[in-house]
């Protein structure tokens, strides 16, 4: 997998049409429309443009598959994950990781099984 564009996010729309693609591992435009909820109408021709601007933004590759295209993840869900927890941490939390991760606990209800994970990650840190 590759590494997303040096500090460049997904839009709230590319990250909508992105997330069924991580989970199929691949997909035609009609593959990411059947995922999307009936009440969320995106035309064709809008979803095709949206992963057209994936294709080069370096996040997707596309393969022809007979008369259609099938695209494919080129970064990870777990890859993008730590390139946004990176700019947030940068931009919001002034490089302060702590800064995050504090405002985080403190702003979330964590019942004990969550709040063990969490401390079970932190000794593994250690």
């Amino acid at each position: 997998m590759a590494t997303p564009p040096k500090g460049k996010l997904l839009t709230d729309v590319e990250l909508e049409l992105m997330t069924p693609l991580w989970h199929l591992g691949e997909g035609t435009v009609h593959d990411v429309l059947r995922t999307l909820p009936s009440a969320r109408a995106l035309a064709y021709t809008s979803v095709s443009t949206v992963l057209r601007i994936l294709v080069g933004k370096g996040v997707l590759v596309v393969r022809k598959e007979g008369r259609g295209h099938v695209y494919v993840p080129r970064v990870s869900k777990a890859e993008y994950e730590a390139t946004s927890l990176r700019h947030i941490v940068q931009h919001v939390f002034d490089g302060a990781p702590d800064a995050l991760v504090r405002r985080l606990l403190q702003a979330e209800e964590l019942d004990e099984q969550k709040l063990a994970a969490i401390r079970a990650v932190l000794r593994k840190r250690r």
